[in-house]
């Protein structure tokens, strides 16, 4: 053996083994610096015997005794004190790991929350001031009183001089036809010199004069500055080729792009104040007039436009703006603006407001009312939006999820739950499903939660729970349609209390009964989204229902209260009820083993899939509605039956029911 060639080797491995134990021996004989207690007791917490000590910040770190964490240097602690107990996505742990952990809660609330969206653009002319003086007949610029661009000139100055020998044929033709009092030749001279840019002087002179000449002056149509020039003293020009360019500075344009993430809260007429880089300390505001109706591919943003009245001139094309609208928002896609009570806008111009009913001063359309543009003009009705702080969810692209406290816990213990997020408002994102008000979510700690299930194998926010109920919006409804509701989820309730039952003959009846508790539910009081989603699950519904007539026995009827049951439930869960609460109920036996869900008015257990053979199999899984409070989700699942407390059966009877 050559030793020069493993001596290096060999020293390596001999340092590296004292390094380790240099590194890991934490709780050798001195267990004076380990403190585990709240009270600041030191050498107190070594554990019982067979005791797992672990980091609170690195739950994958095990020790069989108390040391220091390989990673971050922290004292080790009990693992029965550094939580990891519950099951599926609930995680508890102690207060001490709590404290370690920095976990730190807030509740969800309902307000109205303000967003200020940040807007970057800048001044541009206003397109409907600009002028275009083009050639009207063919001739030579003899001479140019505008030199240059950036001229100011104001209504009937000179611009040039065009000689042109077609201008001296249409004089002569014009004197020639008032020789002879020709009144159809008169009529066409003149008409023919009117739209070559004289005057009605001018042709009134020569007519008078009898004089005829081969040059004439353009003036300019409108006030404002020489922006383009494209011709020079010389040159010759055809019908049509445009000469010059007047802006008219008096008005301007405010272009700002707007993300596509800031869409929800910006509407036309809204208020929007603005500062220039050139102009320190000065503040602007005007109106949205118009927002694009697409988005840039490139930069993922669109253009909104600000008319500014630019009378005093301050404002000059191309400076650059920053612009802020502050935006409070209402829910449903509506915008609070208590300045537009009552208030009439002018679908083409946001400047024109007024009190009453009428016509746009500008363009002479009809005025409509602020709440048409997407404004909720004074008070929101009905509850305010439902909201979470932005820190509070981790987003992993195709779901949010959030971890929610649970009350009346022996020990801190949080459950992590899929939400459907709206568009976000400031520091907070308005919640379309999955959180209730009052509700507590972990805002600062979030992710020691989710690394530690992740650690686990136990779903989190980057392992989907399998089988999670799906995710709707919720709609805020009217009184009158919840309380029309109620009856539709009520013949549900018939139907299921008939299966459970064993009742062939009353199931069909009350299937054919919801059919008519359908036809009866307000779909005028809904708004639009809201009423295209309710009749698309009511023709869902009622074909449901309608598979109850054809089938033949009790055993079809069960199998079709299943797609029954799936409808039912988003109707609950997108629109909620009354006052009727509703249980969602679950037997993992139904249809060989594969499981099903059923809903129900309380938490007796009525299993509509066996019947009297096994009434009581299956657990309650939650409350989707109803103004009972909620229960504990322990409590909850203390009170469903366990396999071993159900009704016995025989293989036969089982095979029989399904």
């Amino acid at each position: 053996m050559n030793l020069k060639k493993f001596l290096p080797v060999l020293i390596a491995l001999i340092l590296g083994l004292a390094a380790g134990a240099l590194f890991f021996r934490g709780g050798g004989g001195d267990h004076s610096m380990h403190n585990h207690s709240s009270g600041g007791d030191t050498g107190k917490a070594k554990g019982a015997a067979g005791d797992v000590w672990t980091c609170s910040m690195h739950p994958s770190v095990r020790a069989p005794k108390p040391g220091k964490c390989p990673i971050c240097a922290m004292n080790l602690i009990p693992a029965r004190a550094s939580g990891g107990s519950g099951e599926g996505r609930e995680f508890s742990m102690s207060e001490i790991a709590k404290s370690l952990a920095g976990i730190q809660t807030s509740s969800v609330k309902r307000f109205y929350p303000e967003a200020d969206v940040h807007l970057y653009g800048t001044v541009e002319y206003d397109e409907t001031k600009k002028k275009t003086i083009s050639a009207r007949f063919p001739g030579r610029i003899d001479r140019l009183f505008i030199d240059f661009i950036g001229i100011r000139v104001t209504e009937g100055d000179h611009l040039a001089t065009i000689y042109s020998p077609e201008l001296l044929a249409a004089q002569t033709e014009l004197l020639t036809a008032k020789r002879f009092n020709n009144e159809s030749g008169i009529r066409i001279g003149r008409d023919k010199l009117r739209l070559w840019g004289f005057s009605e002087d001018r042709i009134e002179e020569i007519e008078k004069s009898g004089k005829t000449s081969d040059h004439l002056t353009i003036d300019a149509p409108a006030s404002g500055i020489v922006t383009h020039k494209n011709v020079s003293e010389g040159n010759y020009v055809e019908t049509g080729m445009p000469l010059f360019t007047i802006n008219d500075l008096s008005q301007l344009w405010i272009v700002l792009d707007a993300y596509e993430s800031d869409k929800p809260w910006l509407r036309f007429g809204q208020s929007v104040t603005f500062t220039a880089e050139a102009l320190p300390g000065k503040k602007f505001e005007g109106r949205i007039s118009f927002v694009a109706p697409e988005l840039s591919t490139k930069t993922r943003t669109f253009s909104i436009r600000v008319n500014m009245d630019n009378r005093e001139e301050r404002l000059k094309p191309g400076m650059f703006v920053r612009g802020i609208v502050n935006a409070k928002v209402a829910g449903e896609g509506k915008v609070i603006d208590p300045s537009l009570a009552g208030k009439w806008i002018s679908p083409m111009h946001p400047e024109i407001v007024k009190d009453t009913p009428g016509k746009c001063d500008v363009c002479g359309m009809d005025l409509v009312p602020a709440d048409k543009l997407g404004y909720t003009v004074a008070k929101a009705e009905g509850k305010p939006p439902l909201t979470v702080p932005v820190s509070a969810v981790l987003n992993t692209g195709k779901r949010s999820v959030v971890y929610v406290e649970k009350p009346n816990a022996k020990e801190p213990t949080y459950e992590g739950r899929e939400i459907l997020v709206g568009p976000r408002a400031g520091d907070v994102y308005l919640v379309e499903a999955g959180l209730r008000e009052g509700e507590r979510v972990v805002t600062e700690g979030a992710f020691v939660i989710d690394s530690a299930l992740q650690i686990q194998a136990r779903p989190s926010m980057m392992m989907p729970k399998d089988g999670a109920a799906p995710l709707y919006r919720q709609f805020e409804l009217e009184d009158k349609f919840l309380t029309a509701v109620d009856p539709v989820v009520q013949k549900y309730f018939d139907i299921q209390s008939a299966l459970a039952s064993d009742d062939f003959t009353a199931t069909q009846a009350e299937a054919a009964k919801l059919a008519l508790a359908l036809g009866k539910v307000p779909v005028p009081v809904l708004e639009k989204e809201a009423a295209n989603v309710w009749l698309g699950l009511k023709d869902r519904m009622t074909a449901a229902a309608g598979e109850f007539g054809a089938a033949g026995d009790i055993k079809a009827a069960r199998v079709a209260f299943e797609p029954l049951t799936k409808i039912a439930e988003e109707l609950v869960r997108r629109f909620g009820t009354g006052e009727i609460a509703v249980y969602q109920a679950y037997c993992p036996m139904a249809f060989s083993n594969k499981g099903a869900n059923w809903l129900q008015k309380n938490e007796e257990l009525r299993n509509p899939y066996f019947g009297s053979l096994m009434l009581s199999c299956g657990e309650i899984k939650e409350q989707l509605a109803g103004k009972s409070p909620e229960m504990d989700h322990k409590e909850i699942h203390s009170k469903a039956k366990d396999p071993a407390d159900r009704k016995s059966a025989s293989p036969e009877e089982k095979e029989k029911a399904e």
